[in-house]
């Protein structure tokens, strides 16, 4: 991580912040101001960053190419780097209090870790992905595992067995590191994926409890068992506060922190979330679309915060092209709710742009797709208490055979 922000120093994109800054609201408040990187040099007595990735352009600097290629690129991995086994990793005492964890908006249930990346693994089987966790005490938090994805199937499947689940938890990764672990690929396979994206391999030491991490500012090792507390409330994607709710809690029996470590806090709601949550769906999207027509670019827009909104550009073979599209994509991202597909001289990174085609294209009784009682995300306020909702599709292309009736005037 601390290479990566060298290279965003050098490109002018760091706000160094030398006066002392507290993480209790101020920190998060100062992210929320600027969409450049910041580095606190007194941060509760650490350093510290936030808006590490809070924009594509950041995370194509992080591959090493231009943004332009980010989407293509990212869809053609096929999570095959390799993971390098390299010793262990000396821990000791577990302390939560000596680490500046943030309390980020007034309501928030407390102080809470946002970028941290849980790595886990049972019977054979590894699992990494970002949890938000609130502090208890010097050694437990409560950790947010939302029902049925793979942290919560690991420790099910512990719990049934009279075990508890082994896990180790790393803050202040690689960038890519991270972008794989919120990232959909198949089981087991994100630590192959970061490997991959950052040039074939990536190095791995293991925990006391056996599991293995890649290099980190900080690392802590523990298990879940099978006690419940309250979680919440804690502002999530959507910028609205999430519900309270009975979590796992996970016990730290060992901590590991690099001389000087560099604290790494995420904004809830804020910028780099949204990228961290929705730019991992846009090469899926657009693998799915480019099975039904010719897709040209997939963009999770900021203001549907970066996760239930998208916008399709396209290059139509057939005039229907544009509803499949969208039947593709919710299939590919099913938290999307609403979707607008436009032409190729529309910049689907252009808000006016797309309000443009949906203003000069769209005719409601017949372009628009309204699909009722599918699943929803839980994060969207609106959704029904048995979790479906409604979608919408927007077909803002033009009607082929009729381009010239909608060309737009240029010099």
């Amino acid at each position: 991580m601390r290479e990566f922000i060298e290279r965003m120093r050098a490109g002018g994109r760091v706000v160094d912040v030398e006066e002392e800054c507290s993480p209790v609201l101020e920190a998060p408040k100062r992210a929320a101001a600027t969409g450049k990187l910041l580095y606190f040099h007194n941060m509760g007595g650490m350093r510290g960053v936030m808006n590490v990735t809070a924009d594509r352009s950041s995370l194509a600097l992080a591959l090493g190419i231009p943004e332009e290629d980010l989407l293509r690129r990212l869809a053609a991995c096929t999570y095959n780097g390799h993971v390098v086994a390299d010793g262990s990793l000396p821990t000791g005492t577990a302390d939560l209090s000596r680490i500046p964890v943030m309390k980020h908006y007034p309501k928030d249930a407390g102080a809470y870790l946002t970028s941290a990346i849980v790595f886990s693994a049972y019977n054979g089987v590894q699992n990494a992905s970002i949890h938000r966790m609130l502090v208890l005490d010097k050694t437990h938090v409560a950790a947010r595992l939302v029902e049925g994805r793979h942290t919560y199937n690991l420790l099910k499947a512990a719990l049934a067995e009279g075990q508890r689940l082994p896990v180790a938890v790393t803050i202040g990764t690689h960038p890519l590191v991270t972008f794989a672990s919120c990232s959909r690929v198949p089981e087991g396979k994100e630590m192959p994926f970061a490997a991959e994206l950052l040039g074939g391999e990536i190095r791995v030491k293991t925990c006391r409890n056996g599991i293995s991490v890649p290099e980190a500012e900080i690392v802590l090792e523990g298990y879940i068992g099978g006690d419940l507390v309250d979680e919440g409330p804690f502002v999530d994607i959507t910028g609205t506060y999430d519900i309270v709710r009975k979590q796992p809690v996970i016990e730290f029996t060992g901590m590991y922190m690099k001389p000087d470590p560099i604290y790494h806090g995420i904004l809830p709601g804020g910028e780099e979330h949204k990228i961290l949550m929705g730019t991992p769906y846009e090469p899926l999207i657009y693998k799915a679309v480019a099975g039904v027509t010719g897709v040209k670019d997939v963009v999770l827009t900021s203001g549907g915060c970066g996760y239930l909104h998208a916008v399709i550009q396209v290059r139509k073979r057939t005039q229907g092209d544009a509803k499949n599209a969208i039947m593709a994509a919710f299939a590919a991202h099913t938290s999307l709710k609403h979707i607008v597909v436009v032409d190729e001289d529309i910049d689907p990174k252009n808000p006016g742009d797309v309000e443009y085609a949906i203003a000069t294209r769209v005719r409601g009784d017949r372009d628009i797709m309204v699909i009722t009682g599918v699943r929803g995300s839980s994060l969207d306020p609106t959704i029904c208490d048995d979790r479906t909702n409604v979608k919408v599709g927007v077909d803002a292309t033009m009607v082929m055979g009729h381009e010239a009736e909608f060309t737009r005037a240029t010099w």
